[in-house]
């Protein structure tokens, strides 16, 4: 028994004895740079030694720098040794004038702990979570508790999804909330992916059992709804309006692009193609109509017609705006702090901001009054005129002749426009726009490529006649080149007139003459020149090919401004700007990529044809992760990453960071960059189809719904409010495409100074179109959608503001569009024999649910008072409801109920 005993006692000490070891020598925990050193840095210490400024040449913002020798002449991060670190030395001073960070709190023994850890193990600097991407995540496996049986024969996994969401709830002891009635999820589902309630047919169909949940959502993202909803989703990012934006606020032709983007979500086009095209469909090889259409995503940008505005600095703004989109838009970061110095928080140099600039500095567009270059859009016949002037130069002379004229024709360009000449004598730029040159005026343009052409190409108009126009070499010695006479024309002419063949870039000098007019008159009001390679040929029909192209280039045809790169004469030079400032330029740049991203493939062009491909490239950590993560808000209303346009390390940390690369490798790699596919992996999950009602323990461990241990329940976008009372209402317009529509508004909402741009209220059915087709003016969107937090899209908006005031419900209320919409739901509900009845049918259309006797109660008396009160005051039918010629005081009433159901948070939430 003895022997036993000390056996024991042996064993325990030795147990003993080796856990005492293993705590004295045990390896400790790896710090991790990215999730536990980089926010207290940021936090604490980046706004003195970072990137605006480096206190003591002391930075943390890049690892080199870190690292560096600092103005003391040694680094203030010693490896491996904290107790010689500079930085920890003073993170543990007590003097507040000597401690860091300086005439702040100290930081927290925690915190200090971590950095004396961190640079005890080597201070090792690893890189942000979002900028890497692994090959591949394991999909956890996970067993489901026997209480989830209760959910339903296959309980709550429905696909791979949900184990991650699993085992999440699992860690945070949660289990998720059972499956949404059929009725609500059949609503929630076509809100989500048509952003309209599912027609009556499709609805009993899947109520009754006729079709799966999987031929459901099969069907929905077959619907051209689907196009449309997801289209008003991504004209936000586009920053896509029908006016230019800035003071005057001109209108813009610009629905073509819309129409584009409509047609590409239905056609499912993957989204790599959807991003190539968009940025660089002008430089892929014989670009599309459709493909030069698509480039108009960077054309949506303001310009400012203005006068007395300088064109170059409003061309500039619109070239920041595109790099800083461009990366909001696609890499969910925020470059746009790196205009003027390195990035404050994430590993970007401010030369690498223009870097990315000189990719789009090089498009033609110069914030010219017309939009130019614009892409013009011919009738069949003249379609076939182009063609055949195509097909003779290329026969006559050669195809690269025909490209240039083809070219010319499509889109006007290349020109060089009247804002650039300078140097003026009895002229001026008439409000900043056109060259005007009074008798005797003169000025110069210079750096003229003129192709050796034999004609030179004007745009302009004149009220007078007799100009005398010269144009001549250098200056006004110079060798004449041209000398024309310009007479009275009818608006703003293309003529060609004789020109000496020339070789290589010259200065010319232009001169006016006309001494018939006052000498305060302009003699005419040139918009552009242009050359064109001149077509030689024997052919008797050249003349009448000639004719036929003036007359084209001549014709009024519809436009939509779009994306064009310079030809290598007219390529532009990009310069870092000193702070930002457009007017201090300093170091030339070639266009490049961020280092700390990923890599540059030699083999694509440094144009942004290559940048959108670096973009889209599977070595890209970025881009998918930013789609997966912007379509799972759009269903949840929340992202894996809440900070949608950032992912840097300032971004709040994805909940689910395995799960956002799971769907990011799929969606690059098995779905082939397939945005249904991934809208129908999502929405097949059992995480989706979950029931969004809450509990006191939900809503105490999990009040955002960030683990999703609940359906998504989110009010509907402003759009959507409008389309679905107008679908519910029977008045919706299924017509697509085509100008945009002026809806009622209103009166006055327009104040429009200098355009005389009026609303128009539309007629017929371009009333009851849907909210994606309104016509949305910067300087005053319409109003509706403004309340319920639609933008004026002035700039990228990846996340609309969610709010709730009382203005809202004042539109819902008293806004004649929902006015009407309940209207036409009354006059639905009327049809019943009993008035309970029709009010239990008005309810059930709204929010597809049988309503309960309480609310029924609540709606029938508020009908008795209704009516009571119209039967009493007739005058008021008709102030209320101006639709109705009867002024039937039941109907006014069921209107008032009608009102009130479209006005609950249950027809106004998608849930």
């Amino acid at each position: 028994m003895k022997n036993k005993l000390y056996i024991l006692i042996f064993i325990s000490g030795f147990i003993l004895l080796g856990l005492f070891m293993w705590n004295i020598f045990k390896p400790e925990d790896t710090i991790d740079f990215s999730t536990q050193i980089k926010p207290i840095l940021n936090k604490n210490c980046i706004t003195c030694h970072g990137g605006v400024k480096k206190n003591g040449d002391f930075s943390l913002l890049f690892e080199e720098e870190a690292f560096a020798n600092t103005e003391s002449g040694s680094p203030a991060i010693i490896p491996g040794n904290a107790a010689k670190s500079p930085l920890i030395q003073r993170l543990h001073e007590d003097d507040p004038e000597l401690r860091m960070p300086y005439q702040k709190p100290k930081l927290s023994k925690e915190e200090i702990e971590l950095l004396t850890k961190w640079v005890d193990q080597g201070a090792k600097w690893g890189e942000h979570w979002a900028y890497t991407l692994p090959k591949e995540v394991e999909v956890p496996t996970s067993t489901q508790s026997a209480g989830m049986a209760s959910y339903g024969p296959d309980g709550f996994i429905k696909n791979n999804i949900d184990y991650f969401v699993l085992k999440k709830l699992n860690q945070n002891g949660l289990e998720p909330s059972p499956p949404a009635d059929s009725s609500v999820l059949t609503r929630r589902l076509a809100l989500d992916i048509t952003g309209l309630p599912p027609d009556s047919g499709l609805y009993e169909d899947y109520n009754s059992g006729k079709i799966t949940y999987e031929q459901l959502v099969d069907n929905l993202l077959a619907d051209t709804s689907y196009g449309e909803k997801w289209a008003s989703w991504w004209l936000d990012h586009a920053r896509y309006a029908d006016t230019k934006g800035y003071e005057k606020d001109m209108g813009r032709t610009m629905w073509k692009y819309r129409d584009w983007v409509i047609k590409a979500f239905n056609e499912d086009m993957p989204f790599d193609q959807f991003t190539i095209e968009q940025l660089a469909g002008d430089l892929l090889p014989d670009p599309s109509e459709d493909q030069l259409i698509a480039t108009a995503f960077h054309r949506n940008t303001m310009s400012n017609d203005e006068g007395g505005t300088e064109d170059e600095e409003f061309r500039v703004a619109s070239v920041i705006d595109r790099v800083n989109t461009t990366f909001e838009v696609w890499q969910s970061t925020t470059i746009g702090c790196v205009q003027c110095h390195s990035h404050t928080y994430d590993p970007f140099k401010q030369r690498e901001y223009y870097n990315l600039m000189a990719f789009f500095n090089n498009s033609r567009d110069e914030d010219t009054s017309e939009d130019e270059p614009n892409l013009r859009f011919y009738n069949e016949n003249q379609k076939v005129e182009i063609d055949k002037i195509y097909e003779w130069i290329s026969k006559n002379n050669n195809k690269e002749v025909a490209t240039s004229y083809n070219k010319f024709l499509k889109y006007l360009e290349p020109v060089y426009h009247a804002h650039l000449a300078y140097n003026y004598t009895n002229g001026n730029l008439a409000d900043t726009k056109w060259l005007a040159l009074r008798d005797n005026g003169s000025c110069y343009l210079d750096d003229v490529f003129t192709q050796n052409s034999n004609f030179i190409y004007l745009r302009y108009s004149s009220g007078i006649d007799g100009t005398k126009m010269t144009i001549r070499q250098d200056n006004s010695e110079g060798e004449i080149l041209s000398q024309f006479t310009i007479n009275k024309t009818r608006g703003r002419v293309i003529q060609k007139f004789p020109f000496k063949k020339v070789d290589g870039k010259i200065n010319l000098y232009i001169e006016a003459h006309n001494d018939k007019i006052p000498s305060t008159s302009p003699t005419s009001y040139i918009t552009w020149f242009a050359f064109l390679p001149e077509i030689t040929s024997a052919n008797e029909a050249q003349a009448q090919i000639e004719d036929n192209f003036m007359a084209l280039i001549n014709s009024h045809v519809p436009t939509l401004p779009i994306v064009i790169e310079n030809p290598d004469y007219q390529k532009r030079t990009t310069q870092v700007f000193e702070r930002g400032n457009w007017l201090m330029k300093t170091d030339t740049v070639e266009p490049a990529t961020p280092q700390s991203l990923n890599k540059w493939n030699e083999a694509w062009p440094k144009n942004r044809l290559g940048l959108s491909k670096w973009l889209v490239s599977k070595d890209n950590p970025l881009t998918a992760r930013t789609v997966v993560n912007r379509v799972w808000h759009q269903l949840y209303g929340r992202g894996i990453v809440a900070t949608l346009e950032d992912m840097g390390s300032q971004s709040d940390p994805p909940s689910h960071p395995e799960l956002l690369d799971w769907l990011a490798l799929r969606f690059m790699n098995e779905h082939q960059w397939s945005i249904k596919a991934l809208v129908k992996d999502i929405v097949m999950s059992g995480t989706y189809q979950q029931s969004s009602k809450s509990n006191a323990q939900l809503f105490n461990l999990d009040p955002n719904n960030t683990l999703y241990a609940r359906g998504p329940r989110i009010r509907l976008s402003a759009e959507q409010i409008r389309d679905q009372a107008l679908s519910v209402s029977g008045l919706l317009s299924n017509k697509m495409y085509g100008p945009s529509v002026m809806p009622p508004q209103p009166d006055g909402i327009w104040q429009t100074v200098y355009n005389g741009g009026n609303w128009v209220e539309s007629k017929g059915e371009d009333k009851y179109r849907r909210g994606l087709y309104t016509y949305l003016k910067r300087t005053s969107p319409y109003p509706s959608f403004l309340t319920f937090d639609a933008g004026s899209r002035e700039v990228s908006t990846v996340r609309r503001t969610v709010t709730n005031t009382p203005l809202q419900a004042l539109v819902t209320l008293n806004d004649p569009v929902y006015l009407e919409t309940a209207f036409y739901l009354a006059k639905y509900m009327e049809q019943s024999k009993e008035v309970e009845m029709g009010i239990r049918k008005g309810y059930s259309k709204a929010v597809l649910v049988d309503i309960d006797n309480e609310k029924l109660m609540i709606l029938k008396e508020l009908y008795d008072n209704s009516l009571s009160d119209f039967i009493k005051n007739p005058n008021n039918i008709k102030e209320f409801i101006p639709n109705d010629e009867n002024g039937d005081a039941k109907l006014a009433a069921l209107t008032v109920v009608a009102t009130s159901i479209m006005n609950l948070d249950e027809f106004l939430t998608k849930s």
